[in-house]
C-alpha cells in the first residue's frame, strides 16, 4: 500500500482509496481486492497477540561482518541505516506473551530490515526463541517475510538453514507445537528451513512462498510460469500449506491450533452402555442388500457431518506436504469432549456434483499421505485419534498409481501398527478394501448398525466369481459384511446404534449416539500405557484366522 492523501491509503494492487482508520481497522487489507498489505514485525504482534502479554528477548549478541564485506557501500553502512530507518536490531523481534489466553513464544520477521534477509542474527534469534519455547515447553510461532539468505554473510548465513532447522528438530523430539505463518514474500534459504518445517503451516491470502524467485525461473527454463504461481493458493492445491487463512481470521484459527496442547478439560460422564451393542445376538438379522443399500445412502452423515457436530474448535489441516491435497480425506485437530483429538475421515459427500469433486470418497496417494502426517502430528502431541471409514475403496486410476497407491496405503498400516497413541477406528457407512483399512488399524474398531466392511465390493466379487455382476446379492450374502455378522467374526469390538431406520434418517441423533460410543471408548484406550497399546494392537492383527471367533 502506498500513501495517499494525509488520511487516505491507496491500495497498491487495485488502486482504491481507503480511509486511513477504516484500513486500519481492516488490519490493513484492502476492502476492495483483499490485498494484504506487508505488516511490520510489532504491527503483526499487536495483531496476533493479547495486549500486555508482550515481552521482548534481547536481540543476541553475535558477528556482525563475519566476513568484511563491501560491495557498493560497506555491510556495516548498510545495517546502521537498516536500523535507522526501522528501528530494529534486526529482521526479526522475537517475543513471548499470550494469544487468546494460550502462551507462546513468537518470532516475527520485518521485511523491511534489508529484505528479511536470514543472517546470523535473524538464525540465532530464531534459534534462542526455539530454546525458550522448548524449556519453557510453550508452543512457537514463526511469522516469515523475507527474500532470502543474506548474501553479505556468505557461508555464515547459509548456516542459519542449518541452525534454525535443527532448533525446530529439538521442538518435534519434544512434542511441542509449532505453527508457521508465512507471509508475502518468503523466499530462498528462510522459505527452504524454518518457514516450511512447522507442525501446521498456514499463509495469508497471495503470498508468494518459494525458494528460487519467479523472475530466476523463467530465466532458467525459459518458459512462462502457471497462473498463480508461488502464491499460498497455488500451493495450498499442491499440498504444501495446510490453509489459506485471510488475517481477520488468524488469531481465532491459531487459537484452536493452541488449544491442541491445552490439558484437557474434565467433561461430564457419558453412559454408553445402551450405546455399544458388544453381542451379535442383539442385532437383527438384515438381508444383505438392505444392508449394502443402507451402508451406502447417499444422505448418511459424512465425516465432516460428525466432525462438525462432535468436536468444538475443529481446525481442518490440509496436505501431505509433497503433492496434493486429496479432498476424499479430511482432518484436523479439535477437541472431543474437553480432550484434545486428531480426527481424520474419509469424506464422500451429498450431492453429484460433491461426490465427484471428493471422488465418491475414494482416496488418492496424497490423502492417505495427508492422513499419516497428521497421524504422525498426533504422536509428537500426544493426542488420541479418531478415524471415521465410509470409502468403496482406493482410488483406482492411473494418476493414483503412478502416484504409489499401494505403496501409501501399506506405509498408512505398518504407521498405525506401531503408534504409540490410542486409535479408535468407526466404520461409519461403507467400509471397502485396503482403501478402508489404511485408516482402520486401531486399538477398538466400532461399527454403526448400518455400515458394511468387505474385501471387495459385492459387484466386484460377483464380477469375479460368479462371472456376473448381478450375481452381487448373492456375494452380499457370502461376504459376510453386515454389523451383525463383523460382531459376530470379532472385526470389530462394538457396534454403534443408529436411529430407526439408518443414520440418514436423523443425522444428529446418530452423531449423538456415536459421541456416546467414542467417549465411552476413548476413556478405555487412553488409560492403556503406549507400550501396552501398540503390543495389544499387534496382538489383535496377528490373531485373524488363528482364533476361531465366537459363533452365534
Amino acid at each position: 500500500m502506498a500513501s495517499g492523501a494525509a488520511e487516505w491509503v491507496s491500495c497498491a494492487r487495485c488502486r482504491e482509496l481507503t480511509y486511513g482508520r477504516r484500513f486500519e481497522r481492516d488490519l490493513r487489507v484492502c476492502p476492495g481486492c483483499g490485498a494484504h498489505s506487508r505488516l511490520t514485525a510489532w504491527q503483526r504482534i499487536g495483531q496476533l497477540l493479547d495486549a500486555g502479554s508482550v515481552r521482548q528477548f534481547e536481540q543476541p549478541v553475535v558477528a556482525e561482518d563475519p566476513l568484511g564485506f563491501v560491495d557498493s557501500r560497506p555491510y556495516p553502512e548498510r545495517l546502521r541505516q537498516a536500523r535507522e530507518q526501522t528501528g530494529m536490531e534486526e529482521a526479526v523481534v522475537c517475543v513471548t506473551g499470550t494469544l487468546m489466553r494460550h502462551p507462546v513464544v513468537a518470532a516475527v520477521m520485518d521485511f523491511r530490515f534489508l529484505g528479511g534477509s536470514l543472517g546470523v542474527g535473524v538464525g540465532e534469534a530464531i534459534a534462542v526463541a526455539a530454546e525458550t519455547a522448548l524449556r519453557a515447553r510453550t508452543p512457537l510461532i514463526i511469522v516469515t517475510a523475507s527474500g532470502g539468505a543474506r548474501m553479505q554473510e556468505g557461508a555464515f548465513s547459509l548456516m542459519q538453514m542449518v541452525k534454525t532447522s535443527q532448533a525446530l528438530a529439538e521442538l518435534d523430539e519434544a512434542g511441542i507445537l509449532t505453527i508457521s505463518l508465512i507471509s508475502d514474500p518468503t523466499y530462498g534459504g528462510v522459505a527452504a528451513s524454518f518457514a516450511t518445517l512447522g507442525d501446521v503451516i498456514l499463509a495469508e491470502p497471495g503470498a508468494r512462498i518459494g525458494f528460487a524467485g519467479p523472475r530466476v525461473i523463467e530465466q532458467t527454463i525459459q518458459a512462462d510460469l502457471p497462473k498463480g504461481f508461488q502464491t499460498a493458493e497455488f500451493l495450498l492445491a499442491r499440498g504444501l500449506v495446510d490453509a489459506v487463512v485471510p488475517r481477520s481470521a488468524l488469531r481465532p484459527t491459531i487459537a484452536c491450533l493452541l488449544d491442541a496442547q491445552a490439558p484437557a478439560q474434565p467433561s461430564a460422564a457419558t453412559t454408553a452402555g445402551e450405546c455399544l451393542v458388544r453381542d451379535p445376538g442383539e442385532l437383527p438379522e438384515r438381508e444383505p442388500g438392505q444392508v449394502v443399500e443402507t451402508a451406502r445412502h447417499q444422505q448418511r452423515p459424512t465425516a465432516l457431518d460428525y466432525m462438525n457436530q462432535l468436536l468444538d474448535n475443529f481446525q481442518e489441516l490440509k496436505g501431505d506436504r509433497m503433492s496434493g491435497d486429496c479432498p476424499a480425506v479430511v482432518g484436523g485437530i479439535g477437541r472431543f469432549d474437553g480432550r484434545p483429538v486428531v480426527v481424520l475421515g474419509h469424506q464422500k459427500g451429498r450431492d453429484t456434483t460433491e461426490r465427484v469433486q471428493r471422488n465418491f470418497g475414494m482416496a488418492l496417494p496424497e490423502g492417505y499421505r495427508k492422513a499419516a502426517r497428521l497421524m504422525r502430528l498426533a504422536v509428537k502431541l500426544g493426542l488420541p485419534i479418531v478415524t471415521l471409514v465410509d470409502t468403496p475403496g482406493a482410488h483406482p486410476g492411473i494418476g493414483a498409481e503412478e502416484r504409489g497407491q499401494a505403496w501409501a496405503i501399506a506405509e498408512n498400516i505398518r504407521l498405525m501398527s506401531g503408534l504409540p497413541v490410542p486409535i479408535v477406528a468407526v466404520i461409519t457407512g461403507e467400509g471397502g478394501s485396503g482403501g478402508a483399512l489404511a485408516l482402520a488399524v486401531a486399538d477398538r474398531v466400532l461399527a454403526c448398525s448400518g455400515a458394511m466392511y468387505s474385501v471387495i465390493s459385492p459387484e466386484g466379487c460377483a464380477a469375479i466369481l460368479w462371472k456376473d455382476r448381478s450375481a452381487a446379492p448373492m456375494a452380499a450374502a457370502a461376504l459376510r459384511l453386515g454389523a451383525r455378522d463383523l460382531l459376530r467374526h470379532e472385526i470389530v469390538d462394538a457396534v454403534v446404534p443408529e436411529p430407526e431406520g439408518g443414520a440418514h434418517r436423523d443425522p444428529v441423533a446418530a452423531a449423538e449416539l456415536l459421541r456416546a460410543a467414542l467417549s465411552e471408548t476413548l476413556r478405555e484406550v487412553v488409560a492403556i500405557s503406549p507400550d501396552d497399546l501398540v503390543a495389544q494392537r499387534r496382538r489383535r492383527f496377528r490373531r485373524y484366522g488363528v482364533e476361531m471367533p465366537r459363533c452365534i
